[in-house]
């Protein structure tokens, strides 16, 4: 089964007043995550990955650059690809109305999510965002994963007036992902949209018969154990695993989160323990135009044992 490492960097300010004076402190902490116990954001993630041989998929957000310059963007790119990662593209258009010049005709207010803009406002975005990254030293762009996971029909016809050919944006427990494609039920599956290859989010259904993603702080490490192995039992052929780069961060803080790190360890273990059952790519290489989704796949579901764990690690992150 191919397992998908993927992760959403991003810069925030936290709000967007006073954006030059929060700027410094925010990247700082979003992209170092300097604590008297390490570094865990960026660098921690890279360490990890490197001490299990593992490969990840980096979707880099660029446009936050075009506000306060390209340097910072060249450090994050410098980061992953110095630490033999992939640097892909990842878009949050609710940049688009603090950079000058205006990228589109229509800055008058904050549209956060990539759906709320039109296929050529689209098309303009990705292009502009595409070519940011690239000038950063980001090899040339292959795959994609909207903001929020908002992505709609526009998303990918866009993609493919950009040469972007494959696109991890579906996420079918996001109410912004996917408003307009139809059958939903195929987010269990890759599948073609517009010329365009998705790899969705994979969704696993808990103890609790509650729908979850396969995210590294929204989960359990034995839930994601579980969910990996029912994947591949039941013939599942792609697993897309989501983190981002703070995650391993307590909230407004640069403290490490100790429940998640342990997570993110004890995965990348387990996968690379685990090599000859589960091969961690990349979306590097563009597959073959017109390839066909494969066969339909069951939803993995876990066990409630392991849901029991999150439970109670969610219970002691709150008392602690």
């Amino acid at each position: 089964m191919n397992v998908y490492l993927t992760f959403d960097i991003e810069i925030w300010c936290n709000d967007w007043t006073e954006l030059d004076q929060r700027f410094p402190a925010s990247y700082e902490r979003y992209v170092y995550g300097h604590s008297s116990q390490g570094d865990f954001a960026l660098p921690a993630t890279l360490q990890m990955l490197q001490r299990h041989g593992l490969r990840g998929v980096f979707f880099v957000e660029p446009l936050f650059s075009a506000r306060f310059g390209r340097q910072y963007l060249e450090t994050i790119v410098s980061m992953i690809r110095s630490a033999g990662q992939d640097v892909q593209l990842h878009l949050h258009p609710e940049w688009t109305d603090e950079i000058r010049p205006a990228l589109l005709a229509d800055v008058s207010r904050k549209r956060q999510h990539l759906i709320h803009y039109s296929l050529d406002e689209q098309t303009a975005l990705i292009r502009f965002a595409k070519h940011t990254l690239e000038a950063a030293g980001a090899p040339p762009v292959t795959a994609f994963r909207a903001g929020s996971y908002a992505a709609n029909q526009a998303s990918y016809l866009a993609l493919q007036r950009n040469s972007i050919l494959i696109d991890s944006s579906l996420n079918e427990i996001d109410a912004a992902s996917g408003t307009d494609i139809p059958n939903p039920a195929s987010y269990l599956t890759r599948r073609e949209i517009e010329g365009v290859t998705s790899y969705p989010v994979t969704v696993f259904r808990d103890g609790l018969g509650r729908l979850r993603p396969a995210q590294v702080g929204a989960c359990s490490f034995a839930e994601m154990r579980a969910a990996l192995l029912a994947a591949e039992t039941s013939g599942c052929q792609h697993f897309v695993i989501v983190s981002h780069n703070f995650e391993m961060l307590k909230p407004a803080s640069s403290e490490p989160d100790h429940v998640v790190v342990r997570r993110f360890e004890q995965l990348c273990g387990f996968l690379a323990a685990h090599s000859q059952r589960f091969t961690v790519g990349s979306f590097a290489v563009a597959p073959p135009a017109g390839a066909s989704p494969v066969q339909r796949e069951s939803r993995p579901r876990v066990g409630a044992w392991a849901t029991a764990v999150r439970l109670a690690e969610q219970a002691w992150r709150r008392l602690a």
